[in-house]
């Protein structure tokens, strides 16, 4: 069965734990990928490595650790790495096409649907997207962060199937392998609570910006859209047409329910949340079981200062994230509304938008 497959390529895969790209390593990583191409599934690589590339092509020099330092070798790195994918995919008759993205380019709807479309296009005429960060121009503001959470961004955007986060371990672990010897490989996640977000915070990987931490936040986006995902080691024999094959490699996180529409999509992969409204058990069982919009009477605090329109993050008392959705009022609005009645909406505003803080199909999940 045709499958649509997003390959995430951490700095310690691309360079072998050295200090610039290792090129037999990379081949091997474009002769699996060539390999999935021939059978006719869809792939998308996003890769690490701009800056490191950078830096060994300027022969290391001792600058600043400046953000503007980073983005001058991402900015000399990148033309050097797409250069390597080009010659290597070529090896192989695979077209390839670069796509750089910031934060701000999936924030806001209509530049989503531009990146959706264009990846959309590239797919169909067989030609494989290498997508990174644009670090070059990227500040903290618009930057996404690291690769693990971009490659979570672009599984959803495109509606993957499977997300393949390859790293210099072999998968999550019980405990840090590097320290504890014995520490064992958690074959497959289905939830992930405090205990494992406290196991991932004291892991290490790579030598890029992600770590574990990073990883479990992209598994969780992408198993949300609908996407399963595996943590393996990018050393390991074959491990793409493996993982892709079904062997258990890795850390495996199965999908929760299948893809989720387009909208819904972006607001699990688009703007961050502007702010937060914490509910009541009543709210959120509502909305977590019988599947409701949250009404302002099931709102006790609102945080932040957002606009109507906005995406906000929705919190049991306990602070559990159990939703995130297209808020229908402000703060401002809400605060004055919250825990009231909907037909008394108008009479406290003045005016109204509707009955709902935010429509239910305008949110999205995210609890186990």
């Amino acid at each position: 069965m045709r499958k649509r497959i997003v390959v995430k390529l951490g700095t310690s895969v691309l360079t072998g734990g050295g200090r610039q790209l290792n090129q037999a390593r990379m081949v091997d990583i474009a002769r699996q990928c060539a390999a999935l191409y021939e059978q006719g599934h869809d792939l998308i690589v996003c890769t690490s490595g701009a800056v490191a590339a950078g830096r060994a092509y300027l022969n290391f020099p001792a600058l600043p650790p400046t953000i503007t330092s980073k983005q001058l070798f991402a900015a000399v790195g990148q033309l050097q790495l797409m250069g390597v994918w080009e010659r290597l995919f070529a090896i192989y008759g695979v077209c390839i096409g670069q796509i750089l993205l910031t934060r701000s380019d999936v924030e806001n709807r209509q530049r989503y649907i531009n990146a959706r479309d264009t990846f959309a296009a590239l797919l169909e005429h067989r030609i494989v997207p290498i997508v990174n960060e644009n670090d070059a121009v990227a500040t903290e503001e618009i930057r996404v962060g690291d690769n693990d959470n971009l490659s979570a961004l672009v599984a959803t955007l495109v509606s993957a199937d499977l997300l393949i986060l390859l790293t210099d371990q072999p998968g999550l672990f019980t405990a840090d392998p590097r320290s504890n010897p014995n520490a064992q490989l958690i074959p497959e996640v289905r939830k992930i609570d405090e205990t494992l977000k406290a196991i991932a915070s004291g892991s290490v990987s790579g030598l890029g910006t992600g770590g574990m931490v990073t990883k479990l936040q992209a598994a969780n986006t992408a198993r949300h859209a609908g996407v399963d995902v595996v943590i393996a080691a990018g050393s390991e024999p074959n491990v793409i047409l493996r993982v892709v094959a079904g062997e258990a490699v890795g850390t495996r996180f199965p999908a929760l329910g299948s893809r989720i529409e387009s909208r819904k999509a972006w607001i699990l992969a688009g703007p961050k949340p502007a702010g937060r409204l914490v509910i009541d058990e009543g709210a959120a069982f509502a909305i977590c079981h019988n599947g409701r919009s949250l009404l302002p009477a099931g709102v006790r605090k609102v945080e932040g200062n957002f606009l109507r329109g906005d995406t906000v993050l929705i919190l049991d008392n306990a602070r559990r994230e159990l939703a995130r959705g297209i808020v229908s009022y402000t703060a401002a609005d809400l605060r004055k509304i919250a825990g009231c009645r909907s037909d008394e909406i108008e009479t406290i505003l003045g005016y109204t938008y509707g009955d709902v803080a935010v429509h239910r199909n305008d949110m999205i999940l995210l609890t186990d």
